[in-house]
């Protein structure tokens, strides 16, 4: 199973990260930032307009800007097929 890579925007500095994503689903989104002991875990939960997920992590905001709707359809095309042949 390959380790899935997101890209974050960080507001305060509008610069972007790349987080290692630990488990997604379509109302949150749990995240590594950092790597080794100076890793952190991070929660992004979708924004009131559905248009992006939110979160803090040591005091910052990060944004991760997908919809709920296209993390669904992201989840639903990494499924395996269970269609019988």
């Amino acid at each position: 199973m390959k380790d899935e890579i997101i890209t974050v925007r960080i507001t305060e500095s509008d610069k972007t990260l790349d987080v290692l994503v630990y488990r997604k689903t379509e109302h949150k989104i749990e995240v590594m930032v950092g790597e080794g002991i100076h890793s952190t875990k991070c929660e992004l939960g979708p924004t009131a307009n559905k248009l992006a997920y939110a979160g803090n992590v040591m005091g910052r905001e990060i944004v991760y800007e997908r919809s709920t709707q296209q993390v669904h359809e992201d989840i639903e095309a990494a499924k395996p097929s269970t269609r019988q042949r």
